[in-house]
């Protein structure tokens, strides 16, 4: 009797959580409806079963993460998601806009120590359109040549390139042709319309997001996808949003990492809504780690779920810790996520090695650097 067959029948499963659990293990793809019954089961281990084992199919016993810091180079920001903690206005207290000479500075400060990546992002900003960023890439890459530039949601892009009248296409060749050479996966929120309508009301569209998306893998420059969740969507809508993933994956394999977002209440216009438990976020880990079958690296962004849930979500599917970050972003910690983030190369490789996996210490695009 092979493992597979032996874990099915020791966990006393229904016939349809049977068939389920005999796809995975045979490597083929589940459905939604057989996703929202993952997401409904109460069944944490089999949860933690499958998603295991197709992590370990997909990058075998390694957990990755990198040596990386951030850079917001504002806070002010055209757009009023009600679940932002971070927006502020022109002139409002606690607002900035730094300059490309304060950017560069803060560059030149972090690859002192090391780092091999800067992740941009922040507000979409109401006068800073394509060529501003395009200077300050080209800053950026003057002053650390060799460091690698993850940078802009396609919610600034698309916001940057309509200032600039021009289309997201030649946007994104300026950008890349200055230094840009991947993309984080922000403002994905929900893709539903309504939902969406609902909590981000003037944020660029999910068929636009999507398109960007698409134009940036058609050009070369590999992105990363997000949901956020916790905050009033239901699982057919989660489901939903993995799915128009999943299939815009199968077209352009453009997307290298998932990384699920978990909304955080504090100083935002939803701090009434209760916040996810530890079992809905392990839920959510593993149900995305077993349907996205094609976006290879499942990340655990531990600034936002505090270090002990990012560890723990190891178990359930997450291959990737994301990086060393070296207190450098505000966006999560405003919400109420994880004070002064930083993590040692020492401590990730500690939280990896105590469940018995592998730290493998990464680039941007996943290509290991070392292991532990």
């Amino acid at each position: 009797m092979n493992t597979g067959q032996s874990i099915i029948n020791s966990l006393n499963l229904s016939e349809s959580l049977k068939k389920i659990t005999e796809k995975v293990f045979a490597g083929k793809r589940i459905t939604t409806s057989e996703a929202l019954e993952l997401f409904q089961s109460s069944n944490l281990s089999l949860l933690g079963v499958l998603a295991g084992f197709t992590k370990e199919r997909l990058s075998g016993k390694n957990i990755f993460f990198n040596k990386n810091f951030h850079i917001e180079p504002t806070n002010i920001c055209v757009n009023h998601c009600k679940f932002c903690s971070y927006r502020r206005k022109e002139g409002q207290k606690g607002a900035w806009e730094y300059s490309i000479e304060e950017i560069v500075d803060d560059v030149k400060k972090h690859i002192s120590t090391g780092a091999t990546e800067v992740h941009i992002v922040g507000g979409v900003h109401p006068s800073r359109n394509v060529n501003f960023y395009v200077d300050m890439l080209q800053s950026i890459k003057k002053a650390a040549p060799g460091l690698h530039i993850k940078a802009f949601t396609a919610v600034e892009i698309d916001q940057m390139c309509q200032m600039a009248n021009i289309g997201v296409e030649e946007g994104l060749k300026k950008l890349k042709a200055a230094g840009l050479e991947s993309m984080p996966g922000g403002g994905a929120e929900i893709f539903d319309e309504d939902l969406r309508a609902e909590i981000c009301p003037d944020k660029t569209g999910s068929d636009e997001w999507l398109r960007i998306h698409s134009i940036a893998h058609r050009l070369g420059i590999p992105t990363n996808a997000t949901i956020l969740y916790g905050l009033l969507e239901n699982y057919e809508q989660r489901i939903d949003h993995l799915n128009r993933l999943r299939t815009l994956q199968d077209q352009t394999n453009g997307f290298n990492a998932f990384i699920p977002l978990k909304f955080r209440r504090e100083n935002n216009k939803y701090s009434h809504v209760k916040e996810t438990t530890l079992i809905e976020d392990l839920k959510n880990y593993a149900v995305s780690r077993i349907f996205l079958d094609n976006i290879p690296h499942l990340k655990a962004y531990w600034p936002m779920l505090g270090k002990q849930t990012a560890q723990l979500s190891l178990a359930y599917g997450v291959d990737d810790l994301d990086g060393t970050i070296d207190d450098s972003t505000r966006i999560y910690s405003m919400a109420g996520g994880e004070e002064n983030p930083s993590a040692s190369r020492t401590e990730l490789i500690r939280m990896i090695k105590e469940l018995n996996f592998i730290p493998a210490e990464r680039d941007t695009v996943y290509n290991i650097l070392q292991t532990f």
